[in-house]
């Protein structure tokens, strides 16, 4: 076993007996009867702009993100900046149809994403395909919330075979499954302001304070290889990396708002206004993930993975140690401490809003569609306080049973099936042109057509599409949404003509949807 940063540990137990206390006192915070399912699993409808704003950060600047963007600029340089214009572009898509969802969802009592699609269009295996689509694309999502912790421990100096070493994270595992369970969503909530307030403080600290020690930008640039510094030119009949780039921004800006995390943080805000003034302040997140991509430049430039002292991590956790290894060069314990600590409490939040909006659509759109129609509300929400702990402990035995590569192809194959729910929810609140059945048969199109491309790219998400003797590497998410788009709107003239008329009716009406 690596020897114990015992400084740095006692900080981070510190802080986390701190958001353990915070998150078990979330229950009495707007305190609501957490035997309904939207008080727990919505926190009442009740969070201001404020905490929306929290929130949602949280729930999208995840510990994951601290560690895999940088270790991403560290590997693979350029491309990794992929992650800033995306950020960027997904506030625009946030302001325009999600307050309208959010508007339709309180009128109707709307908990999930699929109970929206089984109103607007009357077909509960359409709303079945989006609430399993969202399970299985938030599953490995909260695994890889448990490596980003898992890499922070490590970094302590706890470490050890077998399931000593696996005791650190069961540890976190009973306290994220604990709060959860007795709080809701008020617990994460209320964990969210602790832990942005963390990570912002240490990403600024860490952006001024290393380039300082470093002798300056212009010398950390000049260190990073020319090849990590710009994208690959493309050569001929390819537009090589600049349309992987280019389709990785859109597609994944795409993609974001519609995994159940974000939605659960969305239909908890107390307005549609909360929602669209979320639109305007989280950019403020953007500017620290930019701060984050530059960490991977700065551990390249510090020479920290050629460090014996380094050694067992990046190889135990290749790419991904690069930012807990620069900061244990770069600090004094205390400080790393909280960095640390910043990064584990990054890892609860997220998976506590991932575990929750996973628990509510099986509640609402498999258990009570279709085996238990008509159960009390303490039923349902005793149900979904049950399925949040079943997820999280699946979440957990992957990571201890599974090799960590497996996670991350998961999740990566779960973007590319998240995204195929466009059509019936982010444009389901502007239309109900489109054929119940033809979404669903798009669904299905996109979601097999990605899944095999995404195999055929040996587990990649990009795909070398080729047209007319050129390649277009590109982001397979955005290929199969637009073929799932075509393939929903040529059957929707044509399902309507087999029907002969739209039935079942569209529970929402147009004033449902405006302020």
């Amino acid at each position: 076993m690596a020897e114990v940063n015992w400084t740095a540990f006692i900080i981070f137990v510190l802080l986390f007996a701190f958001i353990t206390w915070l998150g078990f006192a979330a229950a009495q915070w707007r305190k609501g009867d957490l035997d309904l399912l939207h008080e727990w699993g919505l926190g009442g409808r009740r969070f201001g702009t404020l905490i929306t704003w929290f929130l949602i950060g949280g729930d999208i600047y995840t510990a994951y993100t601290f560690v895999a963007v940088p270790a991403l600029a560290f590997g693979a340089g350029a491309i990794a900046f992929f992650a800033v214009p995306y950020a960027i572009l997904i506030y625009p898509i946030l302001f325009l149809p999600f307050p309208r969802l959010w508007r339709v969802c309180h009128k109707h009592r709307y908990i999930t994403a699929g109970d929206f699609v089984r109103g607007r269009f009357g077909n509960r295996w359409l709303a079945l395909a989006v609430a399993v689509t969202g399970i299985v694309a938030t599953m490995p999502y909260i695994a890889l919330q448990l490596v980003g912790l898992q890499v922070v421990i490590a970094g302590l100096g706890i470490s050890g075979a077998g399931y000593t070493g696996d005791l650190p994270l069961i540890i976190a595992f009973i306290i994220l499954a604990a709060f959860t369970y007795s709080s809701g969503l008020r617990a994460p909530a209320s964990i969210a302001i602790v832990k942005d307030l963390l990570i912002y403080a240490t990403a600024f600290v860490a952006v001024i304070a290393i380039p300082i020690q470093m002798g300056g930008f212009g010398n950390i640039f000049a260190k990073v290889p020319p090849a990590k510094l710009l994208l690959a030119v493309p050569g001929p009949h390819t537009t090589g990396a600049y349309s992987v780039y280019a389709t990785l921004v859109l597609g994944s800006a795409f993609a974001l708002f519609l995994y159940p995390h974000s939605i659960t943080g969305i239909l908890a805000a107390s307005s549609g206004r909360a929602v669209r003034r979320n639109a305007a302040m989280l950019p403020g997140y953007t500017f620290m993930l930019g701060l984050l991509a530059l960490m991977g430049f700065f551990a390249i430039a510090s020479g920290v993975e050629h460090l014996p002292e380094y050694a067992a991590g990046f190889k135990q956790f290749k790419n991904n140690f690069a930012v807990p290894a620069l900061f244990l060069h770069s600090f004094p314990s205390w400080f790393v401490g909280i960095a640390f600590a910043a990064i584990g409490i990054g890892a609860l939040v997220p998976a506590a809003i991932m575990s929750i909006a996973a628990a509510n659509l099986y509640t609402r759109n498999i258990h009570r569609e279709f085996i238990n129609s008509n159960p009390t509300d303490k039923e349902e929400a005793q149900m979904a306080k049950w399925v949040s702990l079943i997820v999280k402990l699946g979440a957990l035995l992957f990571i201890i049973f599974v090799p960590t590569q497996y996670a991350i192809y998961l999740q990566l194959l779960g973007g590319i099936l998240i995204i195929q729910t466009v059509p019936s929810v982010m444009l389901g609140v502007y239309t109900r042109w489109f054929n119940d059945w033809a979404l669903l048969v798009g669904w299905l199109v996109g979601t097999v057509a990605g899944s095999w491309m995404f195999v055929a790219a040996h587990l990649s998400p990009n795909y070398p599409l080729a047209i007319a003797g050129h390649t277009f590497p590109g982001y397979t998410a955005l290929y199969t949404v637009i073929l799932n788009l075509i393939v929903t709107v040529v059957l929707t003239p044509i399902f309507d003509a087999m029907r002969g008329e739209r039935a079942p009716a569209d529970a929402t009406v147009a004033a449902d949807y405006l302020a």
